[in-house]
């Protein structure tokens, strides 16, 4: 039967639900947003002319990962300050991250065509897992502000592409660090015969200077061609430079987040 009372008679009624109804109210509405966010998220691939199996693939990575994104979502709800785009240029190196872990842990396999998104303060882990991947890779690409030293790997295998702040397109001062300048100087190695290792510690900074939008062009470019030509990346990334819905648009585009 169709509710005819007027809407504010209806709002007012609600508020003076008892605890449990109120608590079941909140739950179904969170259960719908939920709802709507996957149904969308679905149909955004689908239009991208994905396979039935590489839909399989994308929901069931996403399902995955479900619990971790709950976590986010609790504690964006919770209103941890957000900590500004630029924050990367202080994003200093601390000590090996994988040997504190639990006793037997090892880094996870980074196959050639994957790509990694490693959530953390401060680069770390993303380190030690390019340092124990190098091997399997004829070169090393490092895209950083600060390029971190990888111990074991001879310099020679190793190309640096700085991302400087200070510089901009054109400017004789330094290389342009745009993502389009940035897409065009990792070409050549990932072509290259036996593809590339990409790490990258900056993408806090693309997003403060030339927008998120840009920023997850440049993301899902990269993810492809290292797809195309059997490199592999692994990305550092601070959870809290950006915004809950943003970091959890790009981490699907990853086969594995850690």
């Amino acid at each position: 039967m169709t509710d005819d009372r007027p809407r504010e008679g209806r709002e007012q009624s609600r508020g003076e639900l008892p605890a449990d109804e109120e608590y079941a109210e909140a739950f179904a509405q969170g259960y719908g947003e939920g709802l709507r966010e996957a149904l969308r998220d679905l149909l955004q691939h689908a239009s991208r002319g994905h396979t039935a199996q590489e839909l399989r693939l994308l929901i069931e990575s996403r399902l995955a990962r479900l619990s971790e994104e709950v976590e986010l979502k609790r504690k964006s709800l919770l209103a941890p300050p957000r900590r500004p785009a630029w924050g990367s240029l202080l994003r200093t190196t601390p000590p090996r991250a994988w040997s504190s872990a639990p006793a037997g842990a090892t880094p996870p396999l980074v196959a050639r065509g994957s790509s990694f998104l490693i959530r953390e303060e401060r680069p770390a882990k993303a380190i030690e897992l390019t340092t124990d991947a190098s091997r399997l890779f004829t070169r090393v690409v490092l895209v950083s502000i600060h390029p971190p030293e990888l111990a074991g790997i001879p310099p020679e295998k190793i190309s640096i592409l700085s991302v400087t702040p200070s510089a901009a397109p054109g400017d004789p001062a330094g290389e342009d660090s745009s993502p389009g300048a940035l897409g065009g100087r990792l070409r050549e190695p990932t072509e290259a015969p036996g593809g590339a290792l990409v790490y990258l510690d900056s993408f806090e900074y693309l997003v403060g200077e030339y927008g998120i939008d840009t920023a997850f062009r440049f993301a899902n470019w990269l993810i492809g061609q290292i797809r195309a030509t059997g490199s592999a990346l692994i990305v550092s990334l601070d959870p809290g430079a950006l915004e809950l819905k943003d970091f959890s648009r790009l981490q699907r585009a990853f086969n594995r987040v850690i």
